[in-house]
């Protein structure tokens, strides 16, 4: 397929997202349109958008490029999706109620009924700093396939493909907001999903397999390995690690992350909202297990017809993330082609979106206060709104060019790596004040909490060769910090004398 036509169907794409955009928000662009979609939304349509949202264009490349990593990644990663799925059911059960509970707009308002001022401005800045950078980073995946493949052929320089692809999505987001994005995220869900399974049509008809024919091949493969049982302390592929590191970084970066509770707090009542959570799980569990075979498959596939991992233009190391593309750009038809390229889009910019508008509504609602009784009629609320996200869009693009400089990591890992110290902080905080409903924190004190623990958690990560006999850690490291921040919070609190009403 050429750079043109790639342009082209991008395009006609976003031209589809802006004419949906327009026909929802003509009518209403009020905040609480954007920040709530009227807490009318169908719990279907929320569960389904939310497969993009969670997915991104992490799962759709690097997911499968892994499979075949030198490291010996394999089938690993449902180990972690198995974790993911517990974690979900977790907020459902745990989380939703709660937060329906106190009929919240930013769920961060919690911590500030429960803990205090400074706990809450504590919270709502982790979510901030951890959505910035994790959704730069999955936004800059799809950015550097596009300028590969696409922009280095007309000359256009990196930070200009980066304020494009930010541009398109603040174009159909800034009016409706949540209210758009449930039904724009729908759309990109479904040829995400849709992607995923002709993908995996068209490679399995060029190796000539039917449907049990590619499944035998995936399972006789040395790519299909899923539980790791061996060297508990050394291997940070072993089951235990990868499962309880799914299920805790789940309760942060979706039980209390704004951005994919902020859909479900759309939906009209808690049973609803539950609902889509189960429904969620079920497909996300599915989804991401096609997606390790569609990694599987491709290995097979650039094995047979000798095709190399593409080489890193900076770092000159071969990069798994760039084989799906390779494949699908420089291997395939132009039908492959053109749904591989419609299924990352859509991956892509529908968590950049909904991560858009999160980060609005949190610095909003967090920071401006707009929820307040003095100040929710204000007529200065929309504009200030549009400014707040416009201005987080370019956040997010410096977020982007400082990576594209520094990285040299598979995004997916890295993605989860990080969050293990930005997000830590966040579960012992919403476990303190829930489980401590009778002692009261030291509340000025936990903004340096929240710094202290994860630098003491990366400090045991760096020494626990010494500290634990060699012991290796990997997502299961955001436990570790959660528990710190805890503690911390335990030794700096004290009983008080009434029950907290």
């Amino acid at each position: 397929m050429t750079p043109t036509t790639i342009i082209l169907i991008i395009v006609i794409y976003f031209g589809m997202l802006l004419f949906i955009s327009h026909f929802i928000s003509r009518k209403d662009s009020s905040n609480d349109a954007f920040f709530m979609a009227n807490r009318n939304a169908k719990w279907y349509l929320v569960a389904f958008g939310m497969i993009g949202t969670a997915l991104s264009g992490v799962t759709f490349i690097s997911v499968p490029g892994e499979v075949g990593a030198p490291s010996g990644e394999q089938f690993k990663y449902f180990q972690f999706i198995l974790g993911n799925a517990v974690g979900f059911l977790i907020t459902a059960t745990v989380l939703l109620p709660l937060y329906y509970k106190y009929n919240l707009v930013s769920i961060y308002t919690y911590i500030e009924q429960k803990l205090g001022y400074y706990s809450y401005k504590s919270a709502a800045t982790i979510f901030l700093l951890s959505r910035t950078i994790g959704s730069a980073f999955r936004l800059y995946l799809v950015v550097i396939v596009l300028q590969r493949y696409v922009f280095d052929h007309f000359g256009v320089p990196f930070f200009a493909t980066v304020l494009l692809a930010l541009a398109l999505i603040y174009a159909y987001t800034y009016k409706g907001g949540l209210k758009t994005i449930i039904i724009t995220d729908t759309l990109q869900t479904f040829f995400l999903v849709s992607s995923v399974i002709f993908t995996i049509i068209f490679i399995c008809h060029s190796l000539d397999l039917n449907a049990l024919e590619a499944f035998e091949t995936i399972k006789e493969s040395n790519y299909s390995k899923v539980f790791f049982f061996e060297d508990f302390m050394g291997s940070k592929y072993h089951f235990v690690k990868q499962f309880l590191g799914g299920v805790f970084v789940t309760l942060a970066m979706v039980g209390l992350d704004q951005d994919l509770m902020q859909k479900n707090l759309s939906c009209k009542n808690i049973k609803e909202a539950q609902k889509n959570m189960y429904s969620f799980t079920a497909i996300f569990v599915v989804i991401n297990l096609f997606f390790l075979g569609v990694g599987a498959l491709l290995y097979v596939y650039a094995s047979q017809k000798g095709i190399e991992v593409p080489v890193d233009t900076i770092t000159g190391k071969p990069r798994t993330d760039l084989l799906f593309p390779e494949i699908a750009f420089n291997h395939l038809s132009l039908i492959p082609s053109i749904i591989f390229l419609l299924g990352l889009t859509a991956a892509t910019f529908a968590t950049t979106d909904s991560a858009l508008t999160a980060l609005t509504t949190s610095f909003c609602i967090d920071f401006l206060g707009m929820d307040k009784p003095e100040n929710v009629h204000k007529t200065s609320n929309v504009w200030k709104r549009k400014w707040v996200h416009l201005s987080f869009s370019f956040l997010m693009f410096l977020v982007i060019i400082i990576f594209n400089i520094i990285n040299d990591a598979s995004v997916v890992s890295m993605i989860f790596k990080i969050a293990s110290y930005t997000y830590g902080p966040l579960l012992g905080l919403f476990a303190f004040a829930i489980f401590f409903k009778h002692r009261r924190v030291r509340d000025v004190l936990v903004p340096a909490i929240c710094i202290v623990s994860p630098l003491i958690t990366l400090w045991i990560s760096s020494n626990s060769n010494i500290l634990f006999g060699n012991y290796v850690f990997d997502n299961e490291l955001i436990i570790v910090n959660g528990s710190i921040t805890f503690l911390l919070l335990l030794v700096s609190s004290k009983r008080m004398m009434s029950e907290q009403k």
